[in-house]
């Protein structure tokens, strides 16, 4: 009995230890989430993208996590067709925390560029992990060209 409780004990150890060693690298779980981020703004999912935000969320002009779901429905309001597409993500990982920069370009209705002035956005993100999620705890953007 004190065997057969023994191989199980081995075997519950070195299955939680491979378990530990699957996890998803924080780099790449954090790819992942910039890119579901990407899909709820083409999917027009407001909900979704206010799934990502942190709840201490903060962005431009005081955008909070509300504001930020507000704008986003506005958006998905007014135009039947939205997306995002973003250039190549710089990531600097510190602990629990990150900053993602990149390119941004918005595209609504009939694959318009948002605003009609068909501007491309320079954007800083900074994120947090939370719970092995990471969450948006800030961005800021400003107009590229």
């Amino acid at each position: 009995m004190a065997s057969r409780f023994g191989s199980i004990a081995c075997i519950l150890a070195l299955w939680v230890g491979t378990a530990g060693c699957a996890r998803t690298p924080p780099e790449q779980a954090l790819r992942e989430t910039v890119a579901e981020l990407e899909a709820a703004v083409g999917e027009r999912d407001a909900a979704a993208v206010e799934a990502q935000l942190a709840e201490d969320f903060i962005g431009p002009d005081g955008l909070d996590k509300t504001g930020a779901r507000r704008l986003a429905q506005a958006l998905f309001f007014r135009y039947r067709s939205t997306g995002a597409t973003l250039g190549p993500l710089e990531i600097a990982l510190q602990d629990r925390h990150a900053t993602v920069r990149f390119t941004a370009a918005l595209t609504a209705g009939a694959g318009g560029l948002l605003p009609e002035s068909g501007q491309v956005y320079e954007v800083e993100t900074g994120w947090r992990l939370e719970d092995d999620e990471w969450r948006l705890v800030s961005a800021q953007w400003k107009e590229r060209l």
